[in-house]
């Protein structure tokens, strides 16, 4: 068995002027923005602490990947096309008795998703689901998942005007997560309702479907028309789901009431 060696080659003495080139050339070609954007900083720091050319090729490589991840973690955000921005941190479940923290903390790590699970949310309107909805599924897209945000008439609208039905059902089969907000707000037509419940069939118990409702499953049927698709929705998205009562009072409001309180001490 031979032992291959990585070829030798002479260092050159480059110029100070001839290495900044060679450097913004070799980082264009190689795709590497953050080296050519951080290069000089940084060697100058390694020369100021006398790190040793391998730990500043360790450390500058790392910068390069934590500004990659970076923007990976953006562009998730953004190709889920949420409506606006949402963070839980942003969000105080002190005021949902029925959303423990642990509970909170539980969906924010995502095993929900990577496990199949469902979640739906119910409450009034005005009670924190679009905010948790958005919030959760921006958690999820940050941590590297396919995620898409959108309204129950939306999909439904996109589904009857795709020129392929086929392979649009099948862009939505494979996320990872489908925010499907409003669902019960508007009347769908058999079509769309029919559409709609081959989404939610060919992700069931695969890939995870985060829904938000201003109506109890009772009142579904108003939404899907036909009470046995109604109910055949209802009963895919509540197996095995965490289901989350946001109540009746308005989030809202007493966040508002909240701040103007913690504002007036």
């Amino acid at each position: 068995m031979t032992t291959r060696t990585a070829p030798t080659r002479a260092l050159t003495a480059l110029t100070e002027p001839a290495a900044d080139a060679a450097i913004t050339v070799a980082t264009r070609t190689l795709g590497l923005p953050a080296i050519r954007e951080h290069v000089t900083d940084l060697a100058a720091a390694a020369a100021r602490e006398r790190l040793s050319h391998k730990v500043f090729l360790a450390e500058i490589l790392n910068l390069e990947c934590d500004e990659r991840d970076g923007r990976r973690r953006i562009r998730r955000v953004r190709e889920a096309r949420f409506p606006r921005t949402k963070r839980l941190e942003d969000f105080d479940p002190t005021l949902l008795p029925d959303l423990p923290a642990a509970t909170l903390a539980h969906l924010a790590t995502g095993a929900w998703i990577d496990a199949g699970e469902p979640l739906v949310l119910l409450g009034d309107s005005g009670t924190g689901k679009t905010h948790l909805l958005i919030a959760l599924g921006t958690a999820a897209a940050e941590q590297g998942r396919a995620v898409r945000y959108t309204t129950t008439a939306a999909l439904a609208n996109e589904l009857a005007e795709t020129t392929s039905i086929t392979r649009t059902l099948g862009r939505y089969a494979r996320l990872d997560l489908l925010c499907l907000d409003e669902v019960g707000y508007v009347h769908l037509d058999p079509k769309g309702a029919e559409l709609i419940f081959q989404i939610i069939t060919a992700r069931e118990e695969r890939a995870s479907i985060a829904a938000a409702s201003n109506a109890p499953f009772s009142e579904w049927g108003t939404t899907f028309t036909d009470p046995r698709l109604a109910a055949a929705v209802v009963d895919r998205l509540t197996f095995n789901a965490h289901i989350i009562n946001t109540g009746t009072t308005s989030y809202r409001l007493r966040t508002t009431r909240t701040k103007g309180a913690t504002n007036t001490r």
